[in-house]
């Protein structure tokens, strides 16, 4: 069986599906969003709903109370392609309080000429913020994209310390 639970943050609630302590998907959106997207076989399981999720839910109060490493304590389990799985992990490697450009990512992720495709798998990333693709921006310093909305992006990376 499934949990799920809302996550109150600074900026907004913080929506978890875990199956046990295996984090499925993050966002800020909703409910459905985050099962609209997650594999079929996991979204048709059965699901219950509680107040906070063991491990998962202390590790990210750690984060927004400052601990900005305690996102790599969450074991995570997304769908996806090989080279998504690949950006997935690199993207675990980004340093708190850095930024990589989309090309940096690439590159970590053993191809460098796949810009593009990494920027897609940034944006079908399931479990935000804790994989962490709020930390890819493009190769001028733009923000870019985040599909939470540019607000929330800029103050995960000003939490952070990669912005001032």
């Amino acid at each position: 069986m499934l949990s799920q639970a809302v996550h109150k943050t600074p900026i907004g609630d913080l929506f978890l599906v875990s199956d046990e302590h295996i984090l499925l998907a993050a966002g800020f959106k909703s409910f459905k969003d985050l099962f609209d997207r997650m594999d079929p076989k996991d979204s048709a399981r059965e699901v219950k709903s509680v107040k906070s999720i063991p491990i998962i839910s202390e590790l990210i109060s750690d984060y927004f109370a400052g601990d900005l490493t305690a996102f790599g304590g969450i074991k995570v389990r997304q769908p996806g392609a090989d080279f998504s799985q690949d950006i997935w992990k690199a993207m675990r490697k980004i340093p708190v309080g850095k930024t990589w450009s989309y090309s940096d990512l690439a590159s970590r992720a053993g191809s460098p000429n796949a810009v593009r495709a990494a920027g897609t798998a940034c944006a079908r990333n399931l479990i935000a913020p804790i994989v962490p693709c709020h930390r890819v921006i493009k190769t001028g310093g733009a923000l870019g994209n985040y599909g939470y909305g540019l607000e929330v992006k800029d103050w995960l990376l000003r939490h952070e310390g990669a912005l001032k």
